[in-house]
């Protein structure tokens, strides 16, 4: 018998299916994430057991309805994590130790229904409050302090990094 290795997990914050479903942007550098996340998105299933929460479907559905419509289409195959009262605790905490400003009680969620759950990437394109180098560090030692091993927070570009090596093995 021939075990099949388990997929490592990747959360997809908003901002991902945003990216990936936006009119082609003008900005140079927001069109550069929007094909890089167009282009991770196509092997990101094959890679990955892609998960969301009902907060991504949520702010997902916001917006301009044709827009939302597209947006929840992409994350139709992904997996729906609850926001259990263990991650409401934690985003509390990430919150009230300062690892996320108040201001940004959302991103806390994110990050705890991903530790919550054992997730091993929380994917994003959110460098304010999330995949923010200077905060990466609180985020972590909050999420370790209260019991969870934190996701990997990353980018769909550091995450295609891995595609690369794998090939060339």
């Amino acid at each position: 018998m021939t075990l099949t290795p388990m997929k490592p997990t990747a959360y997809i914050e908003t901002s991902v299916v945003s990216y990936l479903t936006a009119r082609p942007a003008r900005d140079m550098v927001v069109a550069a994430y929007q094909e890089i996340t167009r282009d991770w998105w196509r092997n990101a299933p094959n890679r990955f057991d892609l998960v969301a929460s009902q907060l991504v479907i949520a702010e997902a559905g916001s917006g301009d309805p044709d827009v939302a419509k597209i947006r929840l289409k992409m994350l139709k195959g992904a997996t729906l994590l609850d926001a259990t009262p263990k991650a409401e605790n934690l985003a509390q905490t990430l919150v009230d130790l300062g690892a996320v400003p108040r201001q940004a009680a959302e991103d806390a969620a994110h990050i705890a229904i991903a530790a919550t759950n054992g997730i091993d990437f929380l994917v994003t394109w959110n460098f304010r409050h999330i995949a923010n180098a200077s905060m990466r560090a609180r985020i972590e030692h909050t999420c370790r302090q209260a019991g969870y091993e934190p996701p990997v927070i990353c980018t769909p570009n550091e995450l295609m990094e891995l595609d690369h090596v794998d090939s060339a093995n």
